[in-house]
């Protein structure tokens, strides 16, 4: 399994404590970016979601869908989510590495929100092939990033990480045009609307970029 940032550093209670933010405009984005995609489900999904952690998303995906599961490369977070997620009979956080997928069985949707494009670096055109090979026809893929719109916020709560000791020191030098940079190695980029379009024509389907709430730019990619 591949190590990373994630795996090693900011996992299990970490993590948990990354999502306890104190910063109103932070909690609106990331209940809006759920319910942007918990408002397009159906009920009847099956459902996907890459670099889950401990099960944020899923628990709160979990009343609208079919069935959920979410993958994460840390054990750790694998392990706080069976606590986390002991009450839900449909959803489940399972240990693999997004390079590495194996699953025998296709989904309706698949999710990599939160601005996964950067934290498990799928660049690669193989990769989303691969993602989009998981997804049956018909089926979308969801991938989200931030807008340039919320930089200033996504800074101030990346400040508060780093005031926390979940990350380290930001380097105000190097932090700019949507990239964060902390003096412990982390760097923090953003895909923009081009970056997005780019995978979006390469994907070889239909797609859509959206903007939501002035802080979150998803690109839909409908599998039709």
């Amino acid at each position: 399994m591949k190590n990373n940032y994630y795996s090693q550093k900011l996992n299990s209670q970490k993590l948990f404590n990354v999502y306890e933010t104190k910063i109103p405009r932070v909690k609106q984005y990331l209940d809006a970016e759920i319910s942007f995609v918990k408002d397009n489900l159906t009920g009847g999904e099956r459902i996907l979601e890459l670099g889950a952690g401990y099960g944020r998303i899923v628990k709160k995906l979990s009343g609208k869908c079919k069935s959920i599961v979410g993958i994460d490369i840390s054990l750790e977070n694998v392990i706080l989510s069976r606590e986390y997620l002991k009450d839900i009979h449909n959803a489940k956080i399972i240990t693999m590495d997004v390079n590495n997928l194996t699953f025998q069985e296709k989904f309706d949707v698949i999710l990599c929100l939160q601005n996964g494009l950067s934290s498990m670096k799928i660049t690669s055109l193989d990769l989303i092939k691969r993602i989009l090979k998981m997804t049956v026809s018909g089926g979308k893929v969801y991938f989200s990033t931030y807008s340039e719109k919320f930089w200033e916020y996504r800074l101030m709560w990346f400040k508060e990480q780093a005031k926390k000791g979940l990350l380290g020191e930001i380097d105000l030098d190097k932090t700019k045009d949507g990239i964060i940079v902390c003096k412990d190695g982390f760097k923090a980029i953003t895909c923009t609307p081009k970056d997005l379009k780019t995978i979006g024509d390469l994907s070889g389907y239909e797609y859509q970029i959206q903007e939501v709430d002035e802080s979150s730019v998803f690109l839909i990619i409908h599998k039709k």
